[in-house]
């Protein structure tokens, strides 16, 4: 598996429509109603902070030359506040010893996408760890506040449909533009013709 698929698991083409799908599955599959807005509220604050961090370094330049720290590296945050989410939702009814298993897994991949990051030289060390430390503190707060929550359980062709989008986008691999997005909108935001660069970080 290359280094570029890999970073594909945290890509905002591949994690909104994920998220969703949890989103739409949690009213039907666990017996606590504010299960859902819990998820939606641990996902919508990644995903603020992502993008407020983003837009202060793209349009007003406020970093730090010293970690070398443009802002939360996104791919590293979403998917470390959703892939342990979405494996302890599909693990629901399963044996203790797996669903730990499972769980566990859902922390490997996000360690996973900050290396593919670093690899690539999309972000810095100190962004790839930031971002993997709200996420990781955003869905270790929602499973804790799930501990009495009770999930009915996934069958095969359920688990299948639940997939479906999720890999019919890895296969197809096409890439979000979120972040030129944020460039555009970041430069308006500030009034400049462009946005700030790493490399005006260390002017």
């Amino acid at each position: 598996m290359s280094w570029k698929t890999l970073t594909y698991f945290g890509d905002s083409m591949l994690l909104i429509p994920t998220a969703v799908i949890i989103a739409l599955v949690l009213p039907w599959k666990s017996d606590n109603r504010q299960t859902v807005w819990y998820w939606v509220l641990a996902f919508g604050l990644a995903g603020l902070v992502v993008s407020v961090s983003k837009i202060l370094f793209l349009g007003f330049g406020i970093g730090s030359a010293r970690f070398n720290f443009t802002g939360f590296s996104g791919h590293s945050a979403m998917s470390a506040t959703l892939w342990p989410v979405m494996m302890w939702l599909i693990s629901g009814r399963w044996s203790p010893r797996w669903r730990l298993f499972t769980i566990g897994i859902g922390y490997l991949i996000p360690l996973m996408v900050g290396l593919s990051r670093l690899a690539i030289h999309a972000h810095s060390k100190s962004e790839v760890l930031a971002g993997l430390m709200l996420g990781f503190t955003l869905s270790t707060a929602f499973l804790l506040t799930q501990r009495r929550t009770s999930l009915k359980g996934f069958s095969l062709p359920q688990i299948g449909v639940a997939l479906l989008v999720p890999l019919l986008l890895l296969s197809h691999g096409r890439v979000a533009t979120t972040q030129q997005f944020l460039e555009r909108f970041s430069a308006n935001l500030a009034g400049l013709e462009k946005p700030f660069t790493r490399a005006d970080l260390f002017r």
